[in-house]
């Protein structure tokens, strides 16, 4: 089956590394289970995905460009599509799921540098996790692209 990129809202993710190579994750606000996830948000119209990135990690979780620096990024845009009854209300129902390009930062700040209690909350809690968290605890509709995530990224991991 063939991928419209139309179909899909482009977005960004963010897999951020302490200095023990312990990957960010938040606990979604919005959700009633216990998933935990990497940062992530939409790209703005004529938004690069680079400087999306950026803003969107200061949006969701208050870490500032300055405190990260870029290791790696995706060679190719993932996607995932919703479950049917979460793709009918999310966006007014104009997509199927979401496009993703993703970023590797190293983390350079401290715990002072992180915010999570931001204008718009995404996460009401966070903690660093080794790599076999991941998969487990993410929603079922993305583990796909965590495994393929891991995979890319495992030369920094």
């Amino acid at each position: 089956m063939k991928i419209n990129p139309k179909d899909y809202r482009p977005n960004v993710g963010m897999m951020i590394l302490n200095h023990h190579k312990e990957i960010f994750v938040g606990k979604r606000i919005d959700h009633p289970s216990e998933f935990w996830q990497m940062p992530q948000g939409g790209i703005d119209s004529k938004e690069k995905s680079e400087v999306a990135a950026l803003r969107e990690m200061e949006e969701e979780v208050g870490i500032k460009k300055s405190k990260v620096k870029l290791i790696s990024q995706s060679k190719e845009w993932y996607y995932y599509s919703l479950p049917k009854d979460l793709s009918k209300t999310l966006w007014k129902g104009k997509y199927k799921g979401q496009r993703q390009k993703w970023f590797l930062y190293e983390f350079k700040g401290s715990e002072k540098d992180i915010n999570i209690h931001t204008a718009h909350p995404e996460f009401s809690d966070y903690k660093w996790v080794k790599q076999n968290f991941l998969v487990p605890n993410i929603v079922p509709f993305k583990k796909a692209i965590y495994k393929k995530l891991l995979i890319e990224f495992k030369d920094y991991l």
